[in-house]
C-alpha cells in the first residue's frame, strides 16, 4: 500500500505521501515488491499526480520499474457517497468517472472503493444508494476496462446479498483480513458467502474491535485466510496494508512482512 515505504504523513496513519511519493517508487525494488496500490485521498488530492500531472506519474513509475496496478480511493471515505446531499453525491460520482478514465491511462486494473468507517453501509437506503452509484458508473468502468472492488464492513450474508444485486463481473470484493478480524468475522463464513467474487486482498492484522498491529500479533486468522484463498483458486494480488514500522525502517519492515506472507503464499 502506498505510503508504507516512507515515514507517515503528520497526523495520518495512511495517506498519499505528498512530498515523497517519487522516493517511495524508487525504494520499492529494494524490498522487493512488484507493484504499489496507489492512494487517492482528500489529504493529497491537490498534489496527487494521478489527477494533476499524469505524465510525471508515468515517468516516475517507468523509471522505478514498479507497476501501479490498483488505486485505493480513500477519498470516498472522507467524502462518502452516503449521508450527503444529491448534489454532493453527484460531484463524487463525477470524480469516480474521472478516476476510472485516468486509471486506464496508467494501466491501473482496479479501483478499491471503501465502504467502511465514515462511509459504511448502515441502512437499506444506504444499500440502495450504493447500488445506484455503482450501476451509474459501470459503463465508464466497462469502457476503461477497470474493475471496482468493494471493501465493506458488512457481514458475510449481507455482503453476499449486496453483491447479488450487482452481478456485473467488473464488481468484485476486496477482502481485508484486518478489517474482518476487527469485526469478528470468520474467514470460513466469509469465503463461503462470497469467495467466488473476491478479486483482491489486503493483508493486515487487527485486534477485535481495535486497530492495526504487526502481522501475527492480532486476531486475524491469517493461516485460515490463506488456506481459504487456496481453496477458491485465488490468483490475484496480495497488497500489504500492514502496521507501521519505526520511522526510517520502512524498507526492512516491508521486507519482513513480505517474508511473513511468503510462509503461507507464493510471492513474486
Amino acid at each position: 500500500m502506498q505510503g508504507r515505504l516512507v515515514p507517515p504523513e503528520p497526523g495520518h496513519f495512511q495517506a498519499f505521501p505528498r512530498d515523497r511519493w517519487v522516493e517511495e517508487l524508487a525504494l520499492a525494488p529494494q524490498v522487493p515488491i512488484s507493484y504499489i496500490e496507489w492512494i487517492y485521498d482528500l489529504y493529497g488530492a491537490d498534489v496527487n499526480p494521478l489527477t494533476n500531472d499524469i505524465g510525471v506519474l508515468h515517468s516516475a513509475a517507468a523509471d522505478s520499474g514498479i507497476e501501479i496496478r490498483a488505486l485505493c480511493a480513500d477519498y470516498f471515505m472522507d467524502r462518502p457517497f452516503l449521508r450527503c446531499t444529491d448534489s454532493e453525491c453527484q460531484e463524487r460520482l463525477d470524480l469516480l468517472h474521472k478516476l476510472l478514465r485516468l486509471a486506464k491511462q496508467v494501466a491501473i486494473q482496479r479501483i478499491v472503493l471503501p465502504f467502511v468507517d465514515a462511509s459504511r453501509i448502515e441502512t437499506q437506503e444506504d444499500r440502495q444508494t450504493v447500488i445506484r452509484v455503482l450501476k451509474a458508473v459501470l459503463p465508464t468502468a466497462r469502457e476503461a476496462g477497470v474493475e471496482l472492488h468493494l471493501e465493506t464492513s458488512l457481514g458475510p450474508a449481507d455482503f453476499a446479498g449486496l453483491l447479488g444485486q450487482l452481478p456485473s463481473t467488473l464488481i468484485k470484493v476486496n477482502y481485508d483480513s484486518g478489517n474482518s478480524s476487527s469485526l469478528g468475522f470468520v474467514p470460513k463464513e466469509e469465503f463461503g458467502a462470497y469467495g467466488d467474487r473476491i478479486g483482491s486482498v489486503h493483508i493486515k492484522d487487527r485486534v477485535r474491535g481495535g486497530g492495526t498491529v504487526p502481522l501475527g500479533t492480532g486476531d486475524a486468522d491469517l493461516p485460515a485466510v490463506f488456506a481459504a484463498l487456496g481453496r477458491i483458486g485465488y490468483e490475484g494480488d496480495i497488497t500489504l496494508q500492514v502496521a507501521r514500522s519505526d520511522p526510517g525502517q520502512e524498507v526492512a519492515w516491508a521486507r519482513s512482512n513480505r517474508e511473513f506472507v511468503a510462509r503461507y503464499w507464493p510471492v513474486e
